[in-house]
């Protein structure tokens, strides 16, 4: 039987006796997708589990239980599909299981690319046998949507605050029936931060019943404090937030009497010395068991937003995350530690990354950096075994490929990997081509080109795309087929080393050390070394990501194809 503390707790996730009995029937079963990672793996195998559990720019994540099922949203920002939904069976393990749109509104600005905006840290919920999920747009406001089946479909997104600047919402039921949703403020855009506010809610979600509270202020200890999560416990609010900046800061717990406070304050999590930087925001969940355990990111540059998993010991009223040194009272990150217990133990399973392109629908892996158009690509597996990618034009005055929006992308996966696809390419007309490219404020591809001299291989590299500044092609080399390999294999390199000072600026060090060698082949077996090595860089709050794309410049009747047969992340 539970105890009244642990009642309190799961109060966030359903707020009545009814809920918590009906909650199996509304998660309905979720198919595991049975793939594992060549790698990373964060599973031992032996009871223990490794940090991170996802090493993929999974940014902000928010978490829940409901039942036995675990489940688990993270920032999309302008790419799409947006709002991706994974699941676990415990807390180790996950796959991905779906989005919540294909087409992220309004769509008339996001059918362009908007770097760095869109969903920015959402939040999940679960209550009166619905899924509730707020996430904000920092240039437009704060948009719910919820939905009776965590897969949908999910409801259009509702603006219900039109506010900029206005982020990190967290909705909250009391026990007395009343609604709540706690904020943050973006300084870029509100021109506040560090700044924690409370609104009424309608007990349906659907608006706010006033203008906002100030119910934490952390401009003194706690600069940029954000990414509030509520929860209810032994009578205590607790409000967990990051603050301090997400490179260098440390989770803060709040807790009071009253939601609206005055609030005590404790620092629960912190860098200690760990090789985890941050640690930023996150979410906090219980087991069927009554542990409890914390979910957050840390920034890891070019790899992005990689996800975290620590114990937590509740200590006087406090949630201490991670191990406690001695001669304190802080938590630290953990490396390896005991995995969570959930009654039973599951097989091993990880994110989706390659794709044998052999079904009717893209994997859920793949995202796009603006709304796709309906004839970017076709799946074709079913009839052809391939993804077939049309060759898109580029408007004229496009610098680069920063403002480009097909490319099909997915993140990186761990700090070492290979990222392998075989295409055939059949262009219609000169100037067509098609690629393997690592995506980023700097990026860099290998592509198959149609020119008036036949088909050439080359590598093409842009440093601060994000400017506007033009690409560099390395020397064109010519290929006797329309069927080639490429592989990028990215390698993570000590940025201090003369292997990585001697590709990268010192304006680029900073962003990351993962170093990427393109190459190329035709028969899949011998690869040449095209261009020089790369030093990938994040984009606008995401991670690089590696992908693959088909454009043309000029105007054509009809454009050409490239057939992409498989894309595979290996070692």
């Amino acid at each position: 039987m539970k105890s009244v503390a642990q009642f309190l707790f799961l109060s966030c996730f359903a707020t009545t006796v009814h809920a918590q009995q009906s909650l199996k029937k509304a998660a309905l079963p979720v198919a595991s997708s049975n793939y594992v990672s060549k790698v990373w793996v964060a599973d031992n195998g032996d009871g223990t589990y490794k940090n991170p559990i996802i090493h993929a720019d999974y940014s902000d994540p928010d978490a829940i239980r409901v039942g036995d099922d675990y489940y688990l949203v993270a920032s999309s920002f302008n790419y799409v599909p947006g709002l991706p939904i994974l699941h676990s069976k415990d807390l180790v393990n996950w796959t991905i299981i779906g989005n919540v749109f294909t087409k992220q509104p309004p769509y008339d600005r996001y059918d362009t690319v908007q770097h760095g905006g869109g969903v920015w840290a959402p939040s999940i919920r679960y209550h009166n046998g619905e899924f509730y999920l707020y996430y904000p747009d920092p240039d437009l406001g704060i948009y719910m949507v919820k939905a009776k089946n965590i897969t949908g479909p999910w409801s259009e997104p509702l603006l219900i605050k039109k506010a900029k600047g206005w982020i990190d919402p967290c909705p909250f039921w009391d026990e007395d029936g009343k609604a709540y949703l706690v904020n943050g403020m973006a300084g870029s855009r509100a021109g506040i931060k560090s700044s924690l506010i409370i609104n009424r809610m309608s007990v349906d979600g659907r608006q706010l019943l006033d203008d906002g509270a100030l119910i934490f202020d952390g401009h003194a200890k706690h600069p940029t404090v954000e990414g509030p999560k509520v929860y209810k416990r032994n009578g205590y609010y607790y409000i967990l937030a990051p603050a301090g900046g997400v490179g260098t800061g440390w989770q803060l717990a709040l807790r009071s009497k009253n939601i609206y406070g005055p609030y005590e304050e404790k620092i629960v999590l912190e860098n200690g010395g760990s090789i985890t930087n941050g640690p930023h925001q996150g979410a906090l969940v219980e087991t069927q068991t009554g542990e409890s355990w914390f979910l957050h990111f840390q920034d890891k540059d070019a790899y992005g937003r990689i996800v975290h998993l620590e114990p937590v010991k509740w200590v006087d009223g406090w949630p201490i995350m991670g191990v406690v040194k001695d001669g304190t009272n802080v938590g630290n990150p953990v490396q390896v530690y005991k995995k969570p217990n959930v009654g039973k133990t599951y097989p091993i399973e990880t994110p989706q990354e390659s794709d044998d392109f052999n079904g009717n629908t893209l994997g859920l892996q793949w995202q796009w950096p603006a709304n796709p158009k309906s004839n970017f690509c076709f799946p074709a597996g079913s009839s052809y075994g391939f993804l077939r990618l049309y060759n898109m034009p580029v408007q004229d005055n496009t610098a680069n490929f920063w403002t480009v929006p097909n490319q099909l992308t997915q993140k990186f996966p761990a700090p070492n990997f290979t990222a392998v696809t075989k295409v055939t390419f059949t262009p219609r007309t000169d100037e067509e081509e098609t690629g393997l490219v690592i995506e980023g404020i700097d990026y860099a591809y290998i592509s198959l080109k149609q020119t008036a001299a036949g088909l050439v291989v080359s590598q093409t590299k842009c440093i601060d795309a994000e400017h506007g500044k033009p690409e560099q092609k390395t020397e064109a080399l010519p290929v006797k087929s329309n069927t080639v390999y490429f592989k990028v294999t990215v390698k993570n390199v000590d940025p201090a080393s003369a292997d990585y000072a001697k590709y990268n600026t010192a304006k680029n060090t900073k962003y990351g050390n993962a170093l990427c060698v393109f190459s190329y082949s035709e028969d899949g077996v011998n690869f040449t070394a095209v261009g020089e090595p790369f030093a990938a860089k994040c984009g606008k709050w995401v991670g690089a990501k590696v992908g693959i794309f088909a454009i043309r410049h000029g105007q054509t009747y009809e454009t050409g194809y490239a057939d992409y047969d498989w894309f595979r992340i290996e070692k």
